[in-house]
C-alpha cells in the first residue's frame, strides 16, 4: 500500500468569507475531520500539498479564480480532489454546471450540518477509492517531481520518440551527457524500458514541456 493511501485525509476549505471558513472548520473538527482553510483559490494552489488525500469544500463565486476555474485547474493536473460546492445564490444552471463538472454535491449557504458532513464522508470515500485504484499513477507523479529541469526535458523528448543525438542537438549538450540524464530518468521513474516509461507518462495525462 502506498504512503498516499495511508495518510489521513484532510478537508480543504476555500472561501473568501473568513466567518464561513471559521464555522466550517469548527464543524469539521467536532465531527473528527482534519481541515485546512484558504481565503482564495490562489492561496490554496500556492500552499497546498498536491499529494494530500481528502476532499475540497469550495465556494463557487470568489474574486480572481472562481470555484469552477479552480476545479478545472486540479483536473488538468491529473489529481482532482472530490469537490463539494457551496454557494449563496443557488440557481439551476449553476447547479447543473457543477454536477456536470463532477462535483460530489452542490449545497446552499448557510449549509446545514447533516448534509455537509454526509457529503464530506462520501467525498473522502471516493478519494480513497480513486487513490487505491490509481496508486501507480500517483506514485509516478510523485517520482516526476524528483526530476531536475534537464531530466524532465530529456524525458519529454524520450517519450516523443527522439533519439539521443536529436535530444543532444536540441538541448545543446553532449551526447554522453544525454545518456547519463536518460539513465537517471529511467531510475527515478522506476521503469525498465522506454515503452514502459511512455505508457506511464501517457496514463498520467501530463503534457510535455519544451
Amino acid at each position: 500500500m502506498t504512503q498516499e493511501v495511508q495518510r489521513a485525509p484532510t478537508v480543504f476549505i476555500v472561501d473568501d468569507d473568513p466567518s464561513v471558513l471559521k464555522s466550517l472548520q469548527r464543524l469539521l473538527q467536532s465531527a473528527g475531520w482534519a481541515s485546512e482553510a484558504y481565503g482564495s483559490p490562489e492561496e490554496f494552489l500556492r500552499l497546498r500539498d498536491p499529494a494530500a488525500p481528502g476532499c475540497l469544500i469550495l465556494d463557487v463565486s470568489m474574486p480572481g479564480l472562481d470555484g469552477f476555474a479552480l476545479q478545472r485547474r486540479l483536473t488538468e493536473e491529473g489529481m482532482p480532489l472530490p469537490v463539494i460546492f457551496l454557494t449563496g445564490h443557488a440557481d439551476v444552471p449553476t447547479s447543473v454546471k457543477a454536477m456536470r463538472a463532477g462535483a460530489m454535491n452542490f449545497l446552499c449557504k448557510p449549509v446545514s450540518e447533516e448534509p455537509l458532513l454526509a457529503s464530506v464522508a462520501e467525498a473522502i470515500e471516493a478519494d480513497r477509492k480513486f487513490r487505491l485504484e490509481n496508486a501507480d499513477l500517483i506514485a509516478g507523479r510523485d517520482r516526476l517531481t524528483t526530476l531536475t529541469v534537464r531530466e524532465r526535458q530529456v524525458l519529454d523528448r524520450v517519450v516523443a520518440g527522439k533519439l539521443n543525438k536529436q535530444t543532444a542537438d536540441e538541448l545543446g549538450t553532449a551526447l554522453k551527457t544525454i545518456k547519463v540524464h536518460r539513465a537517471r530518468v529511467m531510475h527515478k521513474m522506476n521503469v525498465r524500458s522506454l515503452a514502459q516509461l511512455a505508457r506511464l507518462v501517457e496514463r498520467m495525462g501530463i503534457p510535455p514541456r519544451r
